[in-house]
């Protein structure tokens, strides 16, 4: 049976309490569509070749972490409509699909987002909030058992989980007891993980100036894709959806080397 839309939005609205965090564009619906849902298409990034795998799938809802409205949050006037957005809204005007996004709200959640999913899928028994992102945190200090992971078991679990080689600067100790996570463009968080005692720490996308900061202070960097990093919190958000209202889901993936 399909389910209202207002019905998932308050469900996942719900869930993710996007009105307490102060992002860097609009939470929640993007684009109104059909009133009715029987399938949701979950996918990273909100764009044309997303939206044309989602009409193609059947879908009348699209969950994606990276919405298309961005600059929205009070911080200055809304960026005017260019071609290219004009043609990803008349995609989804045209199949009379919807789009919701949950960016940070999605990333710091304890159970469905990205960063407590990673941590857990590297076998973490213990996640610590931090990485403070104007009040609210939105990563984890993940707690190994035991002695922790040795370096080389580490990296290949990253591997495994992100299926992409990481950049790393191995630079810490042989075993990794506690490790930061922020996934995306989470390397301005280095300094705090540190600070928070970690051994690695973990993220999306390197920046230039962490390299001497990992050597320097004897850490592991690890540098995973932004993308590769945020695909296990949007996926399990649509499971979610699929167990709550017995919808089908498909995870679109659209890999991005970034």
């Amino acid at each position: 049976m399909p389910a209202r839309l207002d019905d998932i939005l308050r469900e996942l609205d719900g869930l993710l309490n996007p009105e307490g965090f102060e992002d860097y564009c609009p939470n929640g619906l993007q684009v109104p569509g059909a009133e009715q849902v029987s399938k949701v298409a979950s996918g990273v990034s909100a764009h044309l070749e997303l939206f044309e795998s989602a009409r193609a799938e059947g879908a009348e809802l699209i969950l994606a972490h990276h919405g298309i409205l961005w600059g929205s949050s009070g911080s200055g006037p809304p960026s005017p409509i260019d071609d290219a957005l004009k043609r990803r809204l008349k995609l989804l005007f045209d199949a009379d699909m919807s789009l919701a996004a949950y960016h940070l709200p999605l990333d710091a959640h304890p159970e469905l987002g990205n960063n407590a999913l990673l941590g857990r899928a590297l076998g973490a028994h213990e996640l610590e909030p931090f990485a403070l992102h104007r009040g609210r945190p939105i990563g984890f200090i993940a707690h190994f058992p035991g002695n922790g992971l040795s370096t080389s078991e580490l990296f290949a679990r990253v591997e495994q989980i992100t299926e992409r080689k990481p950049l790393v600067f191995d630079s810490g100790p042989e075993y990794v007891r506690r490790i930061g996570i922020v996934s995306g463009a989470g390397a301005d968080f280095l300094a705090e993980a540190i600070a928070a005692g970690a051994d690695a720490f973990l993220t999306g996308e390197p920046a230039e100036r962490v390299m001497a900061q990992a050597r320097e202070t004897h850490v592991h960097f690890i540098a995973a894709g932004h993308y590769a990093t945020e695909t296990l919190g949007i996926r399990r958000l649509g499971e979610h959806l699929s167990e709550r209202f017995g919808l089908r889901h498909v995870f679109l993936d659209v890999p991005n080397p970034v």
